[in-house]
Formats: C-alpha cells, sequence, structure tokens
C-alpha cells in the first residue's frame, strides 16, 4: 500500500505539512496525491472513530450474517444494494464461508434493531435467514484502542 495511504489511515488529521515531513516529499505534492486519491476514488471520504460509551451511551451495534438466495444475473450485488440502502446500516460485505452477507447496524436500542431485522431485512425476496451478534463491548476499532478504563496500560504484554 502506498505509504501516504498508510499514513492516512492511522491519522486522516495529520497536516499536509507532518505528511510532507513524514514522506520527505513537498506539501504542494501531497496535496496533489491527495486530490488524485479522491478523485480517482481511492480515497472515498474520512471518519472519526468515537468512544461510543462516552459520546452516545444509547447507541448500540449489531453484526448481522445474512444468508441469501442470490439473483439471476446479478448474483448477491441487487440484494447488497437493496440493504445498503436502509439508514440504520453502516456496512455491508459479500463473505466467504457459512453465510453470503455481513451488515453492520445501528440502533438506539436492542429492540430497535430487532425491528429491523423482523420487519426490513428478513422481508426482503432472496434472504433465507439472518443471525444478529449484538457489540457488547468494542476494545479496538480500525487499529485504534478504545480506552475503556484510564489505567489500561497500552505498553503492550511482556511474557518471560
Amino acid at each position: 500500500m502506498d505509504s501516504l495511504l498508510q499514513l492516512l489511515k492511522q491519522n486522516a488529521r495529520f497536516t499536509n505539512q507532518q505528511l510532507a515531513a513524514m514522506l520527505d516529499t513537498t506539501e504542494a505534492d501531497i496535496a496533489a496525491r491527495i486530490k488524485d486519491f479522491e478523485k480517482k476514488g481511492v480515497i472515498m471520504g474520512y471518519s472519526v472513530i468515537l468512544n461510543d460509551e462516552l459520546a452516545d451511551k444509547d447507541t448500540v451495534t449489531a453484526f448481522i450474517e445474512i444468508r441469501v438466495t442470490p439473483q439471476r444475473d446479478c448474483g448477491f450485488d441487487d440484494l447488497a444494494k437493496t440493504i445498503m440502502m436502509y439508514d440504520e446500516v453502516e456496512s455491508v460485505s459479500l463473505m466467504s464461508g457459512a453465510y453470503d452477507l455481513a451488515v453492520t447496524v445501528t440502533g438506539a436500542d436492542l429492540k430497535t434493531i430487532a425491528l429491523f431485522v423482523a420487519q426490513k431485512l428478513s422481508t426482503i425476496e432472496g434472504v433465507i435467514s439472518t443471525a444478529t451478534h449484538f457489540v457488547l463491548r468494542r476494545y479496538k476499532e480500525k487499529g485504534i484502542f478504545i480506552k475503556q478504563d484510564k489505567n489500561i496500560d497500552e505498553r503492550g504484554l511482556v511474557s518471560p
């Protein structure tokens, strides 16, 4: 992977000046490369990693495994497009293994997500079954430790 992209994945808030210093190039070069990545669709957006327990205690996240019957002439694509149009859906991925689609959803509470699965997801033509797994606690997201306790030692484990 391009070294600029690796740095931006670590921290998208690095300034062009900081990135240029780290990559031994100019700010103009960094700005041009970022603009090119955005234009080509390599960089599709920027996001924030939140500690949900501190930011919004009422949000619930669930991972949903979905088994489907692929549609003729479009495979899984049309079903994935239908599912990803719901506001509750954060991500949709085609998977190998025991289920076909992995869906991440958020809602105000367990009941909201349960109703979404029962009334919206499971009623889509082609959906065979769903299995919902609720997130109880996040420890790490996109390489970032989600601090649960101020006393956590992030230096890593040492074994004898």
